[in-house]
This record gives C-alpha cells, structure tokens and sequence, in this order.
C-alpha cells in the first residue's frame, strides 16, 4: 500500500484485509454499531407507521372538523338534565351556522335503534344512522355505486337508503344491492347506493370510535324524525359534524361552540365536543416522546460500538508499531497514517451500518406482524443513520489514529 499518495482504494482494501485477519474481534465490535443502527432504523420506521396511520386515521374524522356528540346517561339523570335541556337538536345547527362564519359545512346524525334490518336474501346486525345530505363529504365517504343522500330526499322524507360495503355484502350477498329494498323495524326503504369499502384498521383513535361506516346502513334524516319512532327523552339528534375553513382555529372554534351550547342546554354538560386536529396534536406529543426514548437507547448502543471501535483501534496501533515506523521511515507523513487508522475504523463503521439496516427493517417487520403496530419505511430513516453510524465511527477512531501518527518512528521500529 502506498500512503504517501495519500488516501485511495489501497488504503480501503488494507482496512478490509486488517479487519479479515481478526475476524472475531472486528465481529464482537461490530455488534455496537449493528444494534445501534438497527434501533435507530426500527424506531424511525415504526415512527413514520404511527405518523402515517394517525393521519390517515385523523383524515376519517376530518382534519378540520369538530364533531358535537350526545353524552349517555342512565334513565334517573337524563330525567333531570331534560328538565333544562332538550339535548342537541337541529336547532342547535342553525344556531351554530349563524354564530360561527367559519362554518363551511354541517352534517346532523341519528342514530336509530333497530330490531329489525334484513331484505330478501339475508339479515344484518349493521347499525342504522339517519344523516343529513353533508354527512358523506364531511365523514371523507364516497359513493362507489349509485347516488347519495340529497336535499329532495329529506324535503319530501323519500324512503332510500345507502349501504356500507360490508352491509351491502351481508344483506344482498347474490349480487347488487342497486335497486333492492331493505326493511328497517317496520320501515321499507329503496337502495339507491353504496358506499366504497373503506377499511380503517382500528375502530378508534385516541379513545374516540371512529364509526366502522362499512357496516352501517343510511336513511334521510328527515325521513327518520318523521316515520321512526323515539323514545321520548331521547334528543332529537345524536352527534353534529362542522367543517371549518383553513384560516379557523379548530380550538377556538370549538370554545365558541362550546359556549354556544352550554347557554343553550341550560348548562347542562350533556354533550362532548372532539377536536380531530387536538387529537392528532396529542398523538404527536406522545410520538415524540416514543422517539425520544428510543433515540436515547439507540445512541446508547452506538456509544457502546464508538467505544468498541476505539478500543480495536488502540489494540491495532499497539500491534503494528514497528510497521508504522517502517512507513514513516519509508517517508509517510503524520497525516498517512491518520488516514489509514481512521480510514480502518470508518470501515469498521460502515460495515456495521450495512449490516445494521437489514437488522433494522427485520425488527420493523418482525414488530409490525407481532405486536401489530404499522411501520413505514423512510430512505431519510436509513441515510440518517448510517450517517451517524460513520459520524460515530470516525470521531472514536480519531484519537487511536491521532496516537499512531505521533509515534516516534525510531522507537517504533524498535518495538517488539
């Protein structure tokens, strides 16, 4: 190898050979820097799984909705909370409309109580929810067969509905549901369309449900308060869905609307209010702190590998002193043999990296399929670490080259 023409492929291939010769001491030091990269890589990829499901989930909810929900309460209790409030209703919609001009959209739901829901071909345990024409864009669900939900169905209380994917299949499992009539409790209703079938994965976030809209079956809302029967301190609706513009501030708003209802509802606390951006913001925080642990273990392990490289590094230095006389004495210079060290532990490094990103997507797949938790693969995630992985291996090897380079080179060639 010639090192006084300064860093090249020899130098590479002699840190390869140097490495081959002590095969299991460069294995048990490698082992640092492969857990250490590998943590790193299953941490990120887990991380970005998180991320990516919680947004994915957050979009179900609507990033910018705010969503009003009637509280449950035993028989006694709602007794006297009816005594001050009817409990949301549709006109707390139009109050809501016309004291927040941030509002660009409203949906009302109801849901209703059934004991009955088959068709021809089979029967169903979906659930029943009366909705306002908006409920399917604001929910983010989309028409896959047919039409929705419009305006006329709830002005003259058409007998329609729409189905869930799941509910279409359990119901007309022969074919088409297009066309077909549906009795629910002792209502007949026309299929006039079908929603996509949206998997979600989870049947909430964040302690909030999400719904589960593919096995539900949807009827006008008007149609619903005009031919079903309720009981009578039920409130006239059961959850109201807002679609705020960009420049609102969902918290803000939710303040408003808060206020708004309370004044309504005689005080009474018989509502909850959810914020889907508040939710994602708190998974986030959560997340964070997930991933600050995790780097925290991770660094720990490639502090461990450093020290490991560190430590081969002076046990070579030691074993080859007389050769770093000779290439002194031969004419290299301080800096030649600064580079071959660091040159050998950056190698070290990088090699531990390599094996370390495999070792890192297989814990990401082996925890994914285990413990169920979604992982998204980064190439930020990878570049990022091997990056700190050669950072970590060049800066402990530094001062192992930096002692081989201040050698005495008559000294070193004397030495046993």
């Amino acid at each position: 190898m010639n090192l006084i023409k300064g860093l090249g492929t020899e130098d590479l291939w002699h840190a390869v050979e140097q490495l081959r010769q002590h095969k299991l001491r460069t294995a048990l030091t490698l082992l640092g820097m492969v857990f250490g990269v590998g943590a790193v890589i299953a941490m990120l990829s887990i991380g970005e799984g998180a991320k990516q499901e919680a947004l994915r989930l957050i979009e179900s909810m609507g990033l910018r909705n705010v969503l009003v929900e009637s509280r449950d309460f035993d028989e006694d209790t709602l007794t006297e909370i009816r005594e001050h409030s009817v409990g949301l209703s549709k006109s707390d919609v139009r109050a809501i409309i016309q004291t927040l001009p941030s509002v660009e959209g409203v949906s009302a739901e109801k849901k209703i109580k059934t004991w009955n829901l088959f068709s021809s071909q089979a029967s169903s345990d979906a659930q029943v929810l009366a909705v306002s024409p908006e409920y399917f864009p604001l929910a983010s669900l989309k028409i896959s067969e047919g039409r929705g939900i419009n305006d006329e169905d709830n002005r003259f209380y058409a007998q329609v509905a729409i189905l869930g994917a799941q509910a279409a299949r359990n119901l007309f499992p022969d074919g088409s549901a297009l066309g077909q009539r549906v009795k629910i409790n002792h209502l007949w209703v026309a299929v006039v369309g079908v929603l996509e079938d949206r998997d979600l994965g989870k049947d909430e976030f964040q302690g909030v449900s999400l719904g589960g809209d593919r096995n539900r079956v949807f009827i006008p809302l008007e149609t619903a308060l005009k031919r079903l029967k309720f009981e009578p301190l039920e409130s006239e609706l059961d959850s109201i869905r807002l679609r705020l513009d960009k420049k609102a501030d969902p918290q803000l708003s939710a303040l408003t609307v808060n206020h708004l209802l309370s004044r309504r509802h005689g005080e009474e606390k018989d509502y909850d209010i959810i914020i889907p951006a508040a939710l994602l913001k708190q998974q986030q925080q959560t997340q964070q702190i997930f991933t600050i642990v995790m780097s925290a273990i991770a660094g720990i392990s490639l502090l461990v590998g450093g020290i490991g490289i560190m430590n081969i590094m002076l046990a070579t230095v030691l074993e080859r002193t007389r050769e770093i006389g000779l290439l002194r004495a031969l004419g290299a210079r301080k800096r030649d043999i600064q580079v071959q060290f660091l040159v050998e532990s950056a190698t070290v490094a990088a090699l531990g990296a390599f094996i370390g990103v495999f070792f890192g997507l297989a814990l990401a797949f082996v925890i994914q399929q285990f413990a169920g938790w979604p992982a998204g693969w980064s190439l930020s995630a990878i570049v990022l670490s091997v990056s700190i992985c050669l950072l970590t291996g060049i800066v402990f090897g530094w001062y192992p080259a930096r002692q081989a380079a201040d050698l005495d080179p008559i000294r070193a060639l004397h030495a046993e």
